[in-house]
C-alpha cells in the first residue's frame, strides 16, 4: 500500500493507493495514528484503495476514536464501490462522511469547527 500525504489549509490529505489487508495494516498503522492530533482534520482519499479488510477497517476505526477523542474530524473521498459496500453492510458509514471527490471533502472539513482545548474555563 502507498501512503503520500500533503495539507491544504488546515486539511490533512492522506492519498490511499492499493490493498488494505493485514498483510500492509501494521505499516498504515505505524503512518496514520500519529496525524491524529488534537483539533486535526484529515481526508483519507480512498479512490486507489482495491480491497479493504476486516484489519484494513479496524485500522480505519482506531484513526477514528483517537481523531474523535482529540477533538478532530476525519472524512472519506472517493470510495470505490465494493469499498463504499463493505463500508455500509459493516456500519462503518455511520462513523465517517464520505464525499464523492477530494474537493468536497475537503470544503465540508474546512467548515466543521474543531473545539478549541480551553483548560481556563474549566
Amino acid at each position: 500500500m502507498d501512503i503520500e500525504t500533503q495539507t491544504v489549509d488546515d486539511v490533512i490529505i492522506v492519498t490511499l493507493t492499493g490493498e488494505m489487508n493485514g498483510r500492509t495494516a501494521p505499516r498504515v498503522e505505524a503512518q496514520l495514528l500519529p496525524m491524529a492530533c488534537p483539533g486535526c482534520k484529515l481526508l483519507l482519499n480512498m479512490a486507489g484503495v482495491t480491497f479493504l479488510s476486516s484489519a484494513g477497517l479496524r485500522i480505519l476505526l482506531m484513526l477514528y476514536r483517537k481523531i474523535e477523542a482529540q477533538g478532530g474530524a476525519i472524512a472519506l473521498a472517493n470510495l470505490r464501490e465494493p469499498i463504499q459496500d463493505t463500508m455500509s453492510i459493516t456500519g462503518f458509514l455511520h462513523f465517517f462522511t464520505a464525499h464523492p471527490s477530494e474537493a468536497a471533502g475537503i470544503a465540508a472539513l474546512r467548515q466543521q469547527a474543531v473545539p478549541q482545548n480551553n483548560d481556563a474555563a474549566n
